[in-house]
């Protein structure tokens, strides 16, 4: 893009298409976080500061994955049972006292130490034991139901990637592996406010005019799952001056501000006008739907995220914007959301040119209903929902039985 284009998208009439938005987050910001060591106890949802690598095989050893006998591959039949004498037994978390000699079985079970010398193991089920030894069925490929030293990693290679945030499969490979202590980047600090006269803080009385304050719990809840250290700001009054402070104030002391409402171009808005005043904006207004008024930029250095006041647009914005924001401040690789798709069980509308995001009620045999109520503050339409459907930019109509992309809500609550 020339200058005068990423102006234009930015500040002026256009909307940045959503993909640019990410670009332009990949392009500005960098990690904010040290590193710190954390045991693997403590390490649910932190970000791994480097690569790991596989301080030891994993499977350590050879060993088998049923209950059944251990054998030579080399001494069965291919064309008809085989019958073996039996020699040894070793179970679980024991050596094999003696190699496998050849023409002979050893019973083994799962997890159980292959015994030198065999290869292939033959499930029980498929197995008759006799007095004289068992009986092996023809057609067992070689290696069947073996487990090989470092078939799952390798001594030595990498197992964990740097930059991958650790949730539960991360926390148990790196206990397979040993793992004890980890190089992770420190929680990012993020201060959080809700601005605008018409919030009340539960459970306190309120006003006629006025509602109960919910994105701050909504978002710090979202922030806390990513592992952010939230300090609460509280609620900004629609106060030009007093919003410039505040976030003044915050930016100087947190790695991230983060606020809900005051991004538009109402008179009571003052969110974005004070990050052009004390700040620097890098964009404003992104062509999705809910969420056009999504408003990123910099004070005192510190990234500031403004999102808007409705519930449902706030939380969408936050998951598609600040969520690759989060992860960049935070040194995690971003990996956007797994896109299904499933098919439409209704009929919509749209203009084109913004990206549109119904929340639907996706059922197991992949048909998505849309949520009947579709105001950008009807939180029930989040928590009775699944899925969100992504309609693209150039999509101006959909019919029942259309193939639409979906998004399940699970991936983007993080």
């Amino acid at each position: 893009m020339t200058q005068l284009t990423e102006d234009r998208f930015a500040f002026g009439g256009e909307l940045l298409p959503l993909e640019e938005a990410q670009a332009r987050i990949a392009q500005t910001f960098a990690c904010r976080t040290g590193v710190e060591i954390v045991a693997l106890r403590d390490a649910l949802g932190r970000v791994l500061a480097r690569d790991i690598l596989a301080p030891i095989d994993l499977p350590p050893f050879a060993n088998s994955a049923v209950d059944g006998y251990a054998v030579r591959h080399s001494d069965l039949q291919p064309d008809r049972p085989t019958l073996l004498p039996l020699h040894g037994k070793t179970f679980a978390g024991h050596v094999p006292s003696q190699p496998l000699p050849a023409g002979m079985a050893a019973r083994v079970f799962t997890g159980a130490m292959l015994p030198a010398g065999a290869d292939t193991v033959q499930m029980q089920e498929d197995c008759e034991q006799r007095d004289d030894g068992v009986l092996i069925r023809p057609g067992l490929g070689m290696g069947a139901n073996r487990r090989l030293a470092g078939e799952d990693v390798a001594r030595g290679a990498r197992a964990l990637e740097g930059g991958r945030r650790l949730m539960p499969p991360e926390i148990g490979l790196l206990a397979a592996l040993g793992m004890e202590r980890l190089p992770v980047h420190a929680r990012l600090r993020v201060a959080l406010f809700s601005t605008g006269d018409e919030l009340v803080e539960p459970p306190a009385l309120r006003a006629a005019g006025q509602i109960y304050d919910a994105n701050r719990a909504m978002l710090s809840a979202l922030l806390v799952r990513l592992g952010a250290v939230v300090e609460d700001g509280g609620i900004l009054p629609d106060d030009p001056g007093l919003t410039r402070s505040r976030l003044r104030t915050a930016a100087s002391r947190s790695d991230l501000v983060l606020t809900s409402g005051g991004v538009s171009t109402g008179e009571g808005d003052h969110v974005r006008a004070a990050i052009e005043a004390i700040g620097e904006l890098t964009f404003w207004r992104v062509a999705i739907k809910p969420g056009r008024p999504v408003a990123l930029g910099q004070v005192e250095g510190t990234p500031l995220l403004g999102v808007p006041g409705n519930p449902v647009a706030a939380q969408i914005t936050f998951s598609l914007i600040g969520r690759p924001l989060l992860d960049r401040l935070s040194g995690a690789s971003y990996q956007a959301p797994v896109r299904f798709f499933a098919n439409s069980g209704f009929a919509h509308r749209k203009k084109p040119g913004r990206r549109e995001y119904l929340r639907v009620l996706a059922d197991s045999a992949g048909v998505v209903q849309r949520y009947p109520k579709d105001g950008a503050g009807i939180l029930t339409s989040l928590t009775q929902t699944n899925a969100l459907a992504e309609l693209p930019e150039a999509m101006t109509q959909v019919s029942p039985g259309d193939p639409i992309p979906c998004i399940a809500l699970a991936l983007l609550h993080g």
